[in-house]
């Protein structure tokens, strides 16, 4: 049980809803006036790390076959 709760296929559902978390909070965050520039550049690079380890996990997961 304790292996499932960090299993790459868990993390990487984590790390998706982070993501969309993320990406609301940041659409919120720029309809607001004023917005806050600092900290939804802040958000941006966040979901950008994100989106890295998610790619790097799904290419663990299931790596391309050579041609």
């Amino acid at each position: 049980m304790q292996s499932n709760l960090h299993s790459p296929q868990r993390q990487l559902i984590e790390l998706r809803m982070e993501h969309a978390d993320l990406d609301n909070l940041i659409d919120r965050a720029a309809d607001q006036v004023p917005f806050d520039e600092l900290s939804l550049r802040r958000l941006k690079k966040r979901r950008l790390m994100l989106r890295d380890e998610i790619s790097r996990l799904e290419l663990a997961l299931d790596p391309k076959e050579p041609a």
